[in-house]
């Protein structure tokens, strides 16, 4: 069993710095009917991708993020004294699901036990972290590769270990931005300014109001893509937490 010092120095030692710059995020239309047009987006529905629509540029200062999601041993330690439940998880190493509130709660706890705010990411900070400068469509290139994340055809069948698949990191060398659970940010889903008129307000047949990012193992590859908006749709599916230092020790 990890002590609670050793957890604390594992999450700031995972920590990976996102230099401040200017990121690329959503879609054209054109590229939501390209996608649509994929042989392998049978059953995907229009109205998914629309919520990407339109694309745009947003500037972010630096922030620090985790190298991979929580895992279950480390959330396993911080349960107590953050006073929330045990984790669920398919193994010690496995990214932990938690509840969004739980989730919130722990990062709470965090941010007073490091000394600075920890928080879930919002969605730019997410994309950032996985695009980089480019306009890449998944957080290694341009080009769907099986293999590269616990998704798709190459499912595992459920979750595995963090850090598993070194080949999909990202543009700034973050691990399981792709596959394995889906990840909580803190922002809440609304349309981008200048969406098309059809795209709901709110989603209110969503468990969450919190966009997800990345997709999980039972998730075709379409959910890979950097700018897919996802949500908590399904009851007891992972949902795991890659959290945000904005402050440097």
């Amino acid at each position: 069993m990890s002590s609670l010092d050793t957890v604390l120095a594992e999450i700031e030692d995972d920590l990976i710095e996102v230099p401040a710059g200017t990121t690329v995020i959503g879609s054209t239309l054109e590229i939501v009917d390209a996608e649509l047009a994929a042989a392998d987006m049978h059953g995907v529905r229009r109205e998914w991708l629309l919520k990407e629509v339109p694309r745009h540029a947003v500037s972010l200062p630096t922030f620090w993020i985790g190298r991979v999601p929580l895992t279950v041993r480390q959330v396993d330690v911080l349960a107590g004294p953050a006073g929330i439940g045990p984790p669920r998880g398919s193994g010690p190493d496995h990214p932990a699901t938690l509840g969004v509130e739980e989730w919130f709660t722990l990062c709470r706890t965090l941010s007073e036990m490091l000394g600075r705010p920890v928080a879930p990411p919002t969605e730019e900070q997410w994309v950032r972290a996985a695009r980089g400068d480019d306009e890449r469509i998944y957080p290694w290139g341009d080009v769907w590769q099986e293999g590269l994340a616990n998704m798709g055809a190459s499912s595992l069948g459920d979750t595995c270990p963090v850090g598993r698949y070194p080949a999909g990191r990202s543009a700034f060398g973050l691990l399981d931005m792709a596959g394995n659970a889906d990840e909580l940010t803190r922002t809440r889903y609304a349309p981008f300014p200048g969406a098309p008129a059809e795209v709901p307000l709110v989603e209110d047949w969503a468990y969450s109001p919190y966009v997800t990012k990345g997709g999980g193992y039972m998730h075709a590859r379409d959910l890979a893509r950097c700018d897919r908006r996802h949500g908590i749709y399904a009851k007891g599916e992972p949902l795991a937490l890659r959290v945000v230092v904005e402050h440097p020790r």
